[in-house]
Order: structure tokens, then C-alpha cells, then sequence
């Protein structure tokens, strides 16, 4: 592009777009030399966002993180009636509607509890307050191991004190007490003892019952419920940390006859359980295997998945087949982090690229009927623990307890342009790019009738575009490099839908 008509564009955006960092606290910024910043939080000082509001109808609001050292920036802009530009043009197709979202969020483990208790009781407030609050980026889903580690309840009362509206728990176990093993301990290769509907099975699945009794006594309520983390682990030798293995077969009946019955006996009928909660690379034949028995598919209602495998399973080769196959069960993913693969290190305080994995996991699932996106530990310390068996990973809140301080990591930042945007309700839409281009990016319309659009640009050189909505105008627009933004505009069509009402879906 020539300077000329850089200079053209340039002079657009200006007129179109009026930076505003009104409301909130900025970000108390620290470079620990990787790339791009943390926030540093602490008792007295955290930075935070405004509730989400809207421009009136003829302008939009465009939020933008960078590796550059943007954090969630707020500025506004009023749509064209034209366009200046006629270069890449992100088109909207709202008549095209699928999936409906349910939420995004963390892992309440052992290690995260162990972390934020180790703050004062103020830094505490405001780092739960960053996730869950209006003020930070409204969490709306918590996954809480179950049996191997779940000491999490204080906790989960504090975050639901400060999120503005019900907070979705749903739990995993990793394995059964060891008296009921195949191989009586915790980790390495073994199932349960016996078959599907002995002693064994359904003592396993009355301790789901009771898991949920001893929660419901502190108020705590459970939206959902996984089959099990990770079955396939459990087939592994010398596995080192918790597992139950369980085959499709297995898993399948065991729903059926033990797991299945025993929620419908129960006060919990209205749970919903999730199966697989594994690798993609198991789908479709994990689904297929389970949900084609009528006994065990009409106490199913989704298909969890994990991201560590997913350079091995091209997602157009599991999640929209999955979908297609089995369009009433939901595709939520239940588990991620960075940090992980043996060769990586552990915590990397700055990484902007971490950050950029889990948006470019994200938009990719989005775009393929996934409903929901979980991270794992939503909290650890600067190795990456506390962990029994040294599975040290990376986390989007790091503490550093000796200070009293955390530090909010670009993943953090990269979960906030989903997860404080797109509310339970929102629905997938189409979008279609005018040409190839190498941005990434998905397009919604949130339950009360506004638009919203994430691009995602992972190179280092700006990149122009242009968003239209037809019928409404034009957002001429830079994807900064190496930053993600999200675009709200409000919509004059009577497109508003309450979250669980009925829409048709591709």
C-alpha cells in the first residue's frame, strides 16, 4: 500500500475513531523481559474495566489489546455510510445462525485455592473481582475437580459475592478412591473394578450424588457434570497423576445403567453431564460410540474437549462432523493451558504468544460450533504450581505471595476479549472475508440485538480491513499488529433473544 493511501486511511480512522480510557483504572504495568507486559495488582491497586455499554445506534465501541502494551484500550468510532477503502471487507451474514454460546472461564483447583489464599484478604477480593466482576471480565463458568482435589468452596461463595449474575459450576473427577481400582492407586493404568452395573459402578456413581450433597449444603449449586477427566488416561502405564480409565464402550455404560440413573433418581435431575472431556482427536468415534445407545444418550447433553492434542486433529475433521452427526448434544471445551509440553517453559511472565494461543483456540472453536471455552488453573504461582507431581504450567493470573502481588498475564487479557463480550445467549453468525486474508475472526449478535466482532491479528504488520453490516454501515479499521480487538455496535433490527430462547441453527 502506498504512502498516499496510507495517509487517506489514516485520516479516516482519526475522524471515525475518538480514543476514550474513561472509567476503569489502567493497567499498572511490569516487563519482566518476554515480549510484552503483565498488570501488576495487589491489595491496594488493581486494574479495571467499566461494565460493557454501548454507543448510541450509528457508532460502535472497539476494545484492543497488543503485544505492544495495549490492555484492553476502549475507544469509540461512529459507523460509515461508505467506505473509503474498497481492500479487505469482513461482511457480516446475520441470517446465518448457529450455535448459541454458554460461556468462558477456569479451573477452581487446589493449586489455584492454594494461591489466592496465600494473598491478603484485599488482593484476594481484587483478584477475584478481575475475573468475576462487572469491573473485571465477568467469568461466567467454573470447573471444579471433584474427589482428587476440592477444597474450593469459600472460594466459589467469594467469586459468586462478586459476579453480577449466577456463576455455571460444573465438575470433572480425575479417579474413584483407590479400593475400588483395578490396580489400587490414583495414577497409572487402571479402571474400575468389576462392569457397568455391579457394586463397584454404582457406588462410583452415587459418589457424584454425594459430591453434590456436600456442596449443596454451602449453597452451591452445580450446572453441569463431566463423566470423567481424561478417560483415555487411564490406559496409560505409568500415568503420573490422577486417572480413571474408561473406554467409549465402557463409558457408555456405565452412563447408562450406574451415572445416568442415579442423577435421574436424584434431587439433581436437572444437572447436565458432559462425556469425553478428552482430545478432540477421539471425535467422532467417542461420540458416535456413546450417543448412538439409547439408554445412555437421554441422560447426555454435551461432549466435552481438551486442546493438547489438537495439532494431531484437524478441527474440520472432528467438530463440525461431531456437530453434524449429533447436532442436539453441545461441543464445549473444558480444558487448556500453555506452559504444558515438556520442551516449553513453565511460567513465562509477558508472553504475548500464550496470549495468542488460547484467542486463535478460541476463535477456531467458535467457528465450529463449540459453545464454551475453559482454561485450566485459574491461578498459580511464579513455578507454575503448587503441583504434587511437578506438572508445572503456565496460568493467566500469576502470584507472587511473598509480595502480596499478581500479575495478570497477556492470556488473561486474550480470555477478556470473549469472556466480558459474549454473555450466555450470544449467538454465532456468519461473517465472510472479501478476500484471503491472514487475520482471524468470528462475529456474533449478543442477546440484547447488538452486533460484536473478535479479529485476531497474529502477524507483526498492521493489517486494514473493513467490517460491514449491511443495512447498518461500515467500520473502517486497523488490526494493530499483534493485538486482538473486539468491535460492539448496536443493530436497528429487533434481533434481542433471552438467553435459552430458540433459534434456528446450521
Amino acid at each position: 500500500m502506498g504512502q498516499r493511501k496510507v495517509g487517506v486511511l489514516a485520516g479516516v480512522l482519526f475522524f471515525q475513531l475518538s480514543i476514550s480510557v474513561a472509567g476503569g483504572h489502567p493497567c499498572s504495568a511490569r516487563n519482566f523481559g518476554h515480549g510484552s507486559l503483565v498488570c501488576e495488582c495487589g491489595a491496594s491497586y488493581c486494574d479495571t474495566l467499566e461494565p460493557v455499554s454501548l454507543p448510541s445506534l450509528g457508532s460502535f465501541v472497539k476494545y484492543e489489546s497488543s503485544k505492544a502494551g495495549r490492555r484492553m484500550e476502549r475507544s469509540e468510532g461512529s459507523l460509515l455510510d461508505d467506505l473509503q477503502n474498497t481492500g479487505l471487507q469482513l461482511k457480516l451474514k446475520t441470517f446465518q445462525k448457529y450455535q448459541k454460546i454458554k460461556g468462558f472461564g477456569g479451573a477452581l483447583t487446589d493449586s489455584a485455592a492454594i494461591n489466592i489464599l496465600a494473598l491478603s484478604p484485599k488482593a484476594q477480593t481484587n483478584l477475584l473481582k478481575s475475573y468475576f466482576s462487572e469491573q473485571g471480565i465477568e467469568y461466567n463458568l467454573i470447573r471444579v475437580p471433584m474427589a482428587s482435589c476440592d477444597f474450593s468452596i469459600p472460594i466459589l461463595q467469594q467469586a459468586q459475592a462478586v459476579a453480577p449474575k449466577p456463576l455455571s459450576l460444573y465438575a470433572s473427577p480425575w479417579t474413584s478412591p483407590v479400593w475400588m481400582k483395578t490396580n489400587g492407586a490414583m495414577t497409572g493404568r487402571g479402571t474400575l473394578k468389576g462392569k457397568p452395573g455391579d457394586k463397584y459402578h454404582k457406588t462410583w456413581a452415587n459418589y457424584f450424588i454425594r459430591f453434590l450433597d456436600e456442596y449443596a449444603k454451602y449453597n452451591l449449586t452445580f450446572w453441569a457434570l463431566t463423566a470423567g477427566n481424561e478417560p483415555t488416561a487411564g490406559d496409560i502405564i505409568f500415568y503420573p497423576f490422577q486417572c480413571l480409565g474408561f473406554s467409549p464402550e465402557h463409558q457408555r455404560d456405565f452412563i447408562a445403567q450406574d451415572l445416568g440413573p442415579a442423577l435421574a433418581n436424584s434431587s439433581y435431575k436437572g444437572i447436565e453431564l458432559i462425556i469425553l472431556d478428552d482430545q478432540r482427536v477421539m471425535l467422532p468415534y467417542w461420540a458416535e460410540v456413546v450417543l448412538r445407545d439409547p439408554k445412555a444418550s437421554q441422560y447426555i447433553n454435551g461432549i466435552g474437549i481438551h486442546w493438547y492434542l489438537d495439532f494431531l486433529a484437524p478441527i474440520d475433521l472432528t467438530l463440525p462432523i461431531t456437530h453434524h452427526l449429533f447436532p442436539q448434544y453441545y461441543l464445549i471445551s473444558t480444558e487448556a493451558s500453555t506452559g504444558s509440553y515438556f520442551w516449553e517453559p513453565r511460567v513465562v511472565l509477558g508472553g504475548w504468544d500464550r496470549g495468542s494461543k488460547y484467542s486463535h483456540s478460541i476463535l477456531a472453536n467458535l467457528n465450529n460450533y463449540v459453545t464454551g471455552w475453559t482454561d485450566w488453573n485459574l491461578v498459580l504461582d511464579m513455578e507454575g504450581g503448587p503441583n504434587w507431581s511437578k506438572n508445572y504450567v503456565d496460568s493467566p493470573i500469576i502470584v507472587d505471595a511473598a509480595n502480596d502481588v499478581f500479575y495478570k498475564q497477556p492470556m488473561f487479557y486474550h480470555m477478556a476479549h470473549f469472556s466480558k463480550f459474549l454473555p450466555e445467549g450470544t449467538q454465532h453468525i456468519g461473517i465472510q472475508s472479501s478476500k484471503w486474508t491472514g487475520l482471524e475472526f468470528s462475529a456474533f449478535l449478543r442477546p440484547d440485538g447488538s452486533a460484536a466482532v473478535v479479529v485476531l491479528n497474529r502477524s507483526p504488520k498492521d493489517v486494514p480491513f473493513a467490517i460491514s453490516d449491511p443495512g447498518v454501515g461500515y467500520i473502517q479499521a486497523v488490526a494493530t499488529a499483534d493485538s486482538i480487538q473486539t468491535y460492539l455496535w448496536k443493530r436497528p433490527t429487533g434481533d434481542a433473544e433471552q438467553p435459552g430462547s430458540r433459534s434456528s441453527q446450521l
